[in-house]
């Protein structure tokens, strides 16, 4: 699978407070497939993740999110957390750049709380997904239909309940990055 993704970029948009396994367990599986990986965030050069129950490591942004463009990338990747998808679901050029990849066509993955900025985006009606169970109600209520698996693809779109499924998320990432571009409607 690895030459299949072997060369892609993908980013990962990040504020500070984001899971820190939802962030650092996908960039390992992709960079392992030798996928360019670059986190892109609103909050600057370092941001600091939220490890389970208190604040962890800081982690280099490679690119403002002022700087970054869609185009140059293959794949868009939200990490949950509570603080992280609720600062990014209110940053307009957060929305803007995630409702450019569905635009686009190519493969969106959020995990945990993330599905937030893909409610907000306004992205999610009339599409299967999970979250956190918390965030159930919310995606109901944007038009999308929930189940509570630990993984569920919708034509390009992959969303996953939390850290204890990381495993399942990383096999679709890179499954659908191997696919790449995915023909769906525009929300």
């Amino acid at each position: 699978m690895s030459t299949s993704v072997q060369g892609k970029t993908v980013a990962i948009l990040a504020a500070d407070g984001f899971e820190e396994s939802e962030l650092a367990s996908p960039r390992e599986a992709l960079t392992s497939a030798e996928v360019n990986v670059e986190i892109v965030s609103p909050n600057g050069w370092q941001i600091t993740a939220w490890a389970k129950t208190s604040w962890g490591q800081e982690y280099t942004v490679d690119k403002t999110l002022e700087d970054a463009n869609s185009d140059d990338y293959d794949m868009l990747i939200i990490p949950g957390g509570l603080f992280n998808p609720d600062t990014l679901r209110t940053d307009p050029a957060a929305l803007e750049f995630t409702r450019d990849f569905f635009q686009q066509h190519k493969p969106v993955a959020a995990i945990c709380h993330a599905p937030w900025v893909l409610i907000s985006a306004g992205v999610v009606k009339d599409r299967d997904v999970t979250s956190y169970p918390s965030v159930k109600d919310d995606l109901i209520n944007a038009g999308a239909r929930w189940h509570d698996r630990s993984v569920v693809v919708d034509n390009g779109l992959i969303t996953s309940r939390s850290p204890d499924d990381l495993e399942d998320f990383n096999a679709k990432i890179l499954e659908e990055l191997t696919e790449g571009k995915h023909k769906r409607q525009v929300a």
